[in-house]
């Protein structure tokens, strides 16, 4: 199980600095879609410039002209990329097969799929990397999370790994570890503290421990 920091409401210079904070106790670093849509997939470029030993997730919640969007993400220095779980399967084919010529891998993001057990079977299918489970911030809003989703796709998928995300703190954490996801994804929780590095150390120390 791996820590994710994910930074959504950032310019570039306050994700360095935040990530600086933070760097040891986290394995992966996301570049938010607020990010990228504010600052472009330089931020992606300065991001992994800085932390070079850090895995870059691009979260470019891609839907289309996907084989293009993974080498321009890939060329920038992302590890990872997001598409859309509700993507066109050709599109979600041209993203794994760019993501594997270049090295990287594909995330598919689960947000809005309806029948999320025959989709992820689906995605893990066509190849992606991760299956994510994420319950966005306009769910969050309404009290939902993914918790029981990723038991469901942990139950159907073979090959791909699974992560989840939305509303993770210190507190729910423990829950979330019980499932085993391979990727935790934290944002709020860790960049609304106070101390951000006590929290990622604690988050850390969990994740390790379960």
């Amino acid at each position: 199980m791996k820590l994710q920091l994910a930074l959504d409401l950032v310019n570039i210079q306050e994700a360095i600095e935040l990530v600086k904070e933070v760097e040891e106790h986290i394995d992966v670093v996301e570049m938010g879609t607020p990010v990228v849509i504010n600052e472009g997939l330089k931020s992606v470029k300065e991001v992994k410039a800085a932390f070079p030993n850090l895995t870059v997730l691009a979260d470019l919640k891609i839907m289309d002209a996907a084989g293009y969007e993974v080498s321009q993400a890939s060329a920038a220095g992302a590890d990872i990329i997001t598409i859309l779980g509700t993507a066109a399967d050709d599109s979600i084919k041209g993203a794994v097969e760019e993501a594997k010529k270049q090295g990287k891998q594909i995330l598919a993001d689960i947000i809005a799929v309806k029948d999320i057990a025959a989709r992820a079977k689906e995605l893990d299918e066509l190849g992606v990397d991760y299956i994510w489970v994420h319950t966005g911030y306009d769910l969050q809003a309404v009290g939902k999370n993914s918790f029981e989703d990723l038991s469901t796709i942990k139950s159907v998928v073979k090959n791909a790994q699974t992560a989840i995300a939305g509303g993770i703190k210190l507190e729910t954490l423990p829950e979330v570890i019980k499932q085993h996801p391979d990727l935790i994804i934290v944002g709020g929780g860790i960049t609304n503290k106070e101390d951000k590095k006590a929290t990622a150390r604690e988050m850390k120390k969990l994740i390790e421990q379960g």
